[in-house]
């Protein structure tokens, strides 16, 4: 099917939208940085409820919540940070087309033995 230089060329200024593109790595490390921080603050904000807590009202069990937020979502907060984007997946071919071993073009050498299997 031959197509004609007209079409070709209305072809060329559709606009391309790119979909899959990803996002670039300064924006990337913004993001984490900013999940790092809300983590962060979110930690700090927690250990000063478990103090509050504690020293307000002694309900045990709130304060052990509290204290374990604090604890925890400093290495959390480090493994989102460090996390990078999803790998995206590649679509590979595990198509192998037949191999064979011997060469038809290639005259076989007097006194070569072949083993047949």
């Amino acid at each position: 099917m031959a197509s004609s230089p007209e079409s070709a060329r209305s072809r060329k200024t559709e606009p391309v939208l790119i979909t899959d593109a990803a996002i670039s790595l300064r924006e990337e490390h913004a993001a984490r940085k900013r999940r790092y921080l809300i983590t962060m603050i979110v930690r700090a904000l927690s250990l000063v409820a478990a103090a509050v807590v504690y020293t307000t009202t002694h309900i045990l069990w709130l304060v052990l919540v509290f204290a374990f937020l604090g604890t925890v979502l400093p290495w959390i907060a480090v493994v989102m940070a460090n996390d990078g984007p999803p790998k995206s997946k590649q679509n590979v071919s595990r198509y192998r087309p037949e191999r064979t071993l011997d060469n038809p073009a290639r005259p076989a050498i007097e006194g070569s033995r072949i083993i047949e299997g």
